[in-house]
């Protein structure tokens, strides 16, 4: 069986999976989200932008850290390249994948963003993400410069995997996850 077909057996299993999580624990690893940041407030680190997304089907949804924190969203171009922009009072629109995201805003380097949470259908003790399969994070991440952002995942604890997921070789690990449990980064 090859990666592709593997990777497909795991996300199908693991789309089960979240879409068994209950809205409590999705709106507790937000809550959660909101701890870590603000663990760095409290260090008197600085916080430039953070990297968030549009929350899709029983993902969780972090879009509330733009009432206190800038935050950037980012958008699918073609040839699988992925941008941050600033999220501002434009109205959003449709990227290259039907996900809204800012469109006439600030283009956002990796020097101007802090922190990037990203979703997950899965992820494993080895920190590799399982995502839906375009390869937008990891096509992002081979630039040192974006690679060197830590890159956090979300998830409900139930799409934690026990077990290794499939790993190609483009599949760059993430800096840690935050579920409703547990914090780990």
């Amino acid at each position: 069986m090859n990666i592709s077909v593997k990777k497909n057996l795991e996300r199908n299993i693991f789309r089960k999976q979240r879409n068994e999580s209950s809205l409590k624990d999705r709106r507790n690893v937000e809550k959660n989200v909101k701890k870590y940041i603000d663990s760095f407030v409290n260090k008197n680190q600085n916080i430039n932008h953070i990297g968030i997304y549009w929350p899709l089907k029983n993902e969780v949804d972090i879009r509330s850290l733009k009432d206190k924190f800038p935050v950037a969203l980012p958008r699918c171009e073609e040839n699988k390249k992925l941008s941050f922009y600033s999220w501002d009072d434009k109205p959003l629109t449709k990227d290259f994948e039907g996900i809204l995201g800012p469109e006439n805003s600030k283009l956002m380097t990796y020097n101007e963003i802090s922190i990037i949470f990203i979703p997950c259908l899965s992820v494993d003790k080895n920190l590799i993400r399982l995502g839906y399969g375009g390869g937008y994070f990891d096509i992002l991440r081979e630039d040192e410069n974006w690679r060197n952002i830590p890159c956090i995942g979300l998830l409900t604890a139930n799409c934690l995997s026990k077990k290794s997921l499939t790993k190609a070789d483009w599949d760059i690990p993430i800096s840690g996850f935050i579920t409703e449990n547990e914090i780990l980064v």
